[in-house]
């Protein structure tokens, strides 16, 4: 199955990343090496960053 191009920015990963507290990981061993659970967690957090600024422009409207 081949992979399709992910919608995160390197950037917004790598921040993530560092704020979940993986990043020395991914710095050793690249996104293959993280766990599935660290990658689960990462997009949920995406998700919640999402769902706020959503909130955010909608409470300024």
């Amino acid at each position: 199955m081949a992979r399709r191009g992910g919608t995160m920015s390197e950037a917004l990963k790598v921040e993530l990343a560092k704020e979940l507290g993986f990043y020395d990981t991914v710095a050793q061993e690249g996104w293959g090496g993280i766990k599935a659970r660290d990658a689960g967690n990462m997009v949920k957090r995406a998700i919640e960053i999402a769902e706020q600024a959503m909130a955010d422009k909608t409470a300024r409207q």
